[in-house]
C-alpha cells in the first residue's frame, strides 16, 4: 500500500484514491518570465517521478501542471524588454520545455495556461462573492475575506492571530483586513491592453492564487486526489487555494498535499542577491542532464537538496558505476520482474512516501550483483528498474564515453592508442602498455580489459 506524507495531516497516510484505480494530480508549474532555475528542476523531476511511480503501480493518472503566463513579474519584464506579454511568455515556455525534455521529464497530461482560463476565474470570484467571501474594495480590487473562512490556516498551521501579530501580510488600501488577499486586480491605466479583461467589477486581471484554483477545479473537478508544489508555496499560495476552492464549492478540495524541499547552494539559500543562482541550462553546460536528474532523485523529495559541484561530481561517479553494470543489458528496456527480490525492495521503498534514496540503494545492490555474477538477467532488471525513475535508458558505452571526449582526444585517437597497447602486450612490452594506459588516464580516459576486448570510458 502506497503511503504519502500529507502536509495537511502532517503525517504519512495510506493513499486511497477518490475513484478506484484513478489518480487526479495537480502541480503548480512555472511563472514564465525567465529561464527555469534549479528549484524548478527539482519540482519538475520530483513530480515526474511521482507520476511515473503512480503509473507503474497500475493507476490511471491524470497529471496537470499549469503555466502562469500572466503575473506582475511577467508584466514588468515584458515592459523592461519592450516586448509583448505573449512574445515573452511563448519564448520562456519553449525554453522550459527544452529544459524539461533534457532532464527526462515527461509532459503532463494537461498544461493549462492561466490566460486561457479567465472566464472560469471570473465565475469563481462571482461564486465567492455570492457566498459572502469576496468583496470589491474602494480601489477597485476584489478581495477574499479571510476571516470569514473558518478553515484558514489548516494547511500551514498558522493561526489568524499569529499572522496578524507577525504582520506577514502587507496592508493595502481598501482591504477590510490586512490578511485579505486579491482575487481580481483592478486594471491600471498604464498597463497594456493585453493584461486587461472585462468583468462586472471593471477591467482587470486575476490574482495569482485564483489562477490555480480555477484551472485545477475545471480540469480535475472540485475535489481531487493530490496537489503538489515546492515548500515555498505551502503558504500563502496553497493556503489561499484551499480558501478559494472550498469557499466557492463548499466541499473538500484536495485529499493529499505534497511539498518538495528547498534547493540550497553550498548550504546557502539560492538567490540572485547572493550570486549563487543557477538556471537549469547553466548547469547543463557543465553536467550531463541525466547526472542532474540522478542528483535530484537520490535525495528524498521532502529533504533540502544541497547543490554544489562536489555533489554533482559525486552523482556523476555514482551514475557511472550503475552504467558500468549495464554492459550485459539488452538495448531495449525490458519489463520489470516484480517478483524478484531487488524489485520487491525497490517497490517497498517507493511505496514508503516515494523513498528514492532507498530505491537508488537497491539499484546499487543490483549493480553489484550484476557485476559479480556477470548476469544478463540482473543487468536487465537493473535497466528495467532504472526506467521507473527515468534513469539508465541510454546505451551504456555511449554514456560512459560521454560524447565529447576528455583530453582533446577523439574516438579514432583513443582507438589507435588502444591498438598500440594491445600490440605492446602481445610483444610482452608491458612497460609500454602501462605507459599508454597511464597517458590515457592522465587525459581522462579509463581503459577496462574485458573478455570481449578493451573498452574505454571517461574518468
Amino acid at each position: 500500500m502506497l503511503k504519502i506524507y500529507n502536509t495537511l495531516a502532517r503525517d504519512k497516510q495510506e493513499f486511497r484514491p477518490i475513484e478506484a484505480n484513478k489518480v487526479r494530480m495537480y502541480v503548480c508549474g512555472m511563472t514564465v518570465y525567465d529561464y527555469c532555475h534549479l528549484g524548478h528542476a527539482r519540482v519538475m523531476v520530483v513530480f515526474d517521478m511521482v507520476y511515473r511511480w503512480l503509473k507503474a503501480s497500475g493507476y490511471d493518472v491524470t497529471y496537470v501542471r499549469n503555466i502562469t503566463d500572466i503575473d506582475d513579474k511577467i508584466i514588468k519584464r515584458a515592459a523592461e524588454n519592450g516586448e509583448s506579454i505573449h512574445a515573452l511568455t511563448q519564448r520562456f515556455i519553449a525554453a522550459m520545455h527544452e529544459d524539461a525534455d533534457a532532464l527526462g521529464v515527461q509532459r503532463p497530461d494537461h498544461e493549462p495556461r492561466a490566460t486561457q482560463y479567465v472566464p472560469q476565474m471570473l465565475e469563481m470570484v462571482a461564486q465567492l462573492e455570492k457566498n459572502g467571501l469576496a468583496y470589491q474594495a474602494a480601489d477597485g480590487d476584489v478581495n477574499y475575506a479571510v476571516r470569514k473562512f473558518d478553515g484558514y490556516g489548516k494547511l500551514s498551521g498558522k493561526s489568524l492571530e499569529d499572522l496578524r501579530a507577525g504582520e506577514r501580510v502587507e496592508v493595502a488600501s481598501g482591504k477590510h483586513d490586512p490578511l485579505d488577499f486579491v482575487l481580481w486586480k483592478h486594471a491600471k491605466d498604464s498597463e497594456a491592453d493585453e493584461v486587461k479583461w472585462d468583468s462586472k467589477w471593471g477591467k482587470g486581471r486575476p490574482g495569482w492564487h485564483l489562477e490555480c484554483s480555477a484551472m485545477a477545479s475545471d480540469i480535475l473537478g472540485n475535489h481531487f486526489d493530490i496537489h503538489g508544489g515546492g515548500a515555498d508555496l505551502q503558504f500563502p499560495h496553497h493556503e489561499n487555494e484551499i480558501a478559494q476552492s472550498e469557499g466557492a464549492h463548499q466541499c473538500h478540495y484536495v485529499n493529499y498535499w505534497m511539498h518538495n524541499g528547498f534547493v540550497r547552494v553550498d548550504n546557502e539559500k539560492m538567490s540572485k542577491s547572493l550570486g549563487n543562482f543557477f538556471t537549469i541550462r547553466e548547469v547543463l553546460k557543465k553536467y550531463d542532464a541525466e547526472v542532474v536528474r540522478f542528483f535530484i532523485l537520490r535525495a528524498h523529495y521532502r529533504s533540502p537538496l544541497n547543490y554544489s559541484d562536489a555533489h554533482l561530481d559525486d552523482a556523476k561517479g555514482a551514475l557511472t558505476r550503475l552504467y558500468t553494470a549495464l554492459k550485459l543489458a539488452p538495448a531495449t528496456s525490458p519489463a520489470v520482474d516484480w517478483k524478484e527480490e531487488h524489485a520487491q525492495r525497490f517497490k517497498a521503498a517507493m511505496d514508503d512516501d516515494f523513498n528514492t534514496p532507498e530505491a537508488v540503494a537497491v539499484l546499487f545492490d543490483l549493480a553489484n550483483e550484476a557485476n559479480r555474477s556477470q548476469s544478463a538477467q540482473m543487468a536487465a532488471q537493473l535497466k528495467a528498474l532504472g526506467s521507473v525513475l527515468g534513469l539508465l535508458q541510454r546505451d551504456a558505452q555511449e554514456f560512459l564515453q560521454g560524447g565529447t571526449n576528455a583530453g582533446g582526444l577523439d574516438d579514432a585517437s583513443i582507438s589507435v592508442q588502444i591498438e598500440a597497447r594491445i600490440a605492446a602486450k602481445k610483444a610482452k612490452n608491458f612497460a609500454e602498455a602501462d605507459r599508454i594506459r597511464k597517458e590515457l588516464l592522465e587525459a581522462g580516459i579509463v581503459l577496462e580489459d574485458r573478455p570481449q576486448g578493451t573498452v574505454w570510458r571517461k574518468a
